[in-house]
């Protein structure tokens, strides 16, 4: 790119509020993490109370169907909005999003007053795609929004921001757990989310936003759609079902799944791990700079692997505590990396590819926790000896030992995925030092 044109756009983005877009991409993706921190946390309850009555024997995996179809609403909404970003606008979107989010959370909160009996099932489903409508928003904005206004450190600010996902999380876990303590119930927790959602709609009133990245360089809507055809892009859209699959499906499982083997609040693993993400997240640049962004992927996806096998066997709260740590480690660049990989390698493709590689990653976990809680039921059965076997033990020891097992298989057979990915980042990465390492494209 000439001279001339490099500057016009530095100059386009001063007139930008790159500090507070940036603050407010965080704070809508905060929102979006304490709203799937508090679905996990309340998904015991929202079992017992509504799912245990209609079908004992399938309650798990019809809580981990309703834990799971948020990503189907995420994935969705990126793949349609993202190439319709710079028509709609991000001022519009993004707002929206946090609208939606407190609005899902609203009908969950209200489903026993909407329905009864099996008609709360719906209701409750219903509820938690609409949320994922919202979370799909926020990422739909904000990814296309930091590339463009950090074209020349996109892996390093995604995951910068990215940090304030697990943030979220931490945040809701930790709201969840004390106000647990201090008595409250399901409904006052999901009912937390209205506050940063205010917060995020506050902080857009009067913000101009850039046109993306593609656009301002004014690479065409048929540009941008051929560079689906590469077959790099493929390889990476395939590699995302497995890199998100690997960190989202486990966190939303672990409380619910685990509390019992490692005699803890399953819930405080996840905001150990969260808390883990946050920092690590900020020091992205110098460790991508070192290994590049693919070099971080295998080494995160041999850890993410192992994490998940040592997960599945741990049985207190210090072993707990150390696969979780290891499993963090892994799992902690995964998304943002796979986001910024496809950026740098594709600028073309704009927020299309980006999108695209959200909804790879949410649509992966629509599949996979359904899948731990289909395992999860089966293994409990099997151990018990049968359906009436199991429906026949109560609350204590026998109990616990069988939903202990159930938990741990459903952890361990999910470690295959990242395991998977090692042999296709290898090549990936041997590809690009053979040609005398990575460099990020440039509009």
């Amino acid at each position: 790119m000439s001279a001339p044109a490099t500057t016009e756009t530095t100059d386009r983005h001063a007139t930008y509020r790159k500090t507070h877009l940036f603050l407010v991409s965080s704070c809508a993706l905060t929102t979006a993490g304490i709203c799937a921190a508090l679905r996990a946390d309340t998904a015991a309850d929202l079992q017992r109370i509504f799912l245990d009555p209609i079908d004992q024997v399938h309650s798990a995996e019809r809580i981990g169907t309703i834990l799971g179809v948020p990503f189907l609403g995420f994935a969705l909404t990126i793949a349609i909005g993202s190439p319709l970003l710079d028509i709609i606008g991000m001022g519009l979107l993004l707002p929206l999003s946090a609208i939606l989010l407190s609005a899902g959370m609203l009908i969950q909160i209200f489903a026993g007053d909407l329905a009864s009996g099996a008609g709360v099932y719906p209701v409750l489903w219903l509820g938690a795609v609409v949320a994922g409508v919202g979370w799909g928003l926020v990422e739909t904005v904000i990814n296309p929004l930091i590339a463009t206004l950090y074209r020349d450190n996109k892996t390093g600010k995604l995951n910068a921001v990215h940090a304030w996902w697990p943030g979220g999380l931490m945040i809701g876990g930790l709201a969840g757990v004390g106000m647990s303590d201090l008595g409250f119930g399901w409904q006052v927790k999901l009912a937390v989310v209205l506050l940063p959602s205010i917060a995020v709609v506050a902080l857009c009133a009067g913000l101009k936003f850039p046109p993306t990245e593609r656009a301002e360089a004014g690479i065409s809507m048929t540009a941008m759609f051929r560079e689906l055809r590469h077959p790099l892009f493929v390889v990476l859209f395939g590699s995302m079902f497995l890199t998100a699959a690997s960190e989202l499906a486990p966190g939303q499982w672990v409380d619910l799944a685990l509390s019992r083997t490692v005699h803890m609040p399953g819930i405080l693993l996840l905001v150990y791990v969260s808390g883990l993400m946050f920092l690590m997240r900020h020091f992205a640049g110098p460790l991508v700079h070192k290994l590049s962004p693919i070099g971080v992927l295998w080494l995160s996806c041999l850890m993410a692997s192992a994490g998940l096998v040592a997960l599945s066997f741990a049985a207190s709260p210090v072993t707990g505590l150390l696969a979780a740590t290891v499993w963090g480690t892994g799992v902690c660049y995964l998304w943002p990396t796979m986001l910024a990989t496809a950026s740098e390698r594709f600028p073309r493709g704009g927020a299309l590819l980006m999108g695209l590689m959200g909804t790879a990653g949410t649509l992966s976990i629509q599949f996979v926790l359904p899948l731990m809680g289909a395992i999860y039921d089966h293994k409990k059965v099997e151990v018990a000896g049968g359906d009436a076997a199991f429906q026949a033990l109560q609350p204590g020891p026998a109990l616990d030992r069988v939903l202990g097992i159930a938990a741990q298989t459903s952890f361990r057979d999910v470690a295959i995925l990242p395991a998977v990915l090692l042999i296709v980042f290898a090549a990936l990465w041997f590809y690009d030092r053979s040609k005398g390492g990575f460099r990020a494209e440039k509009l």
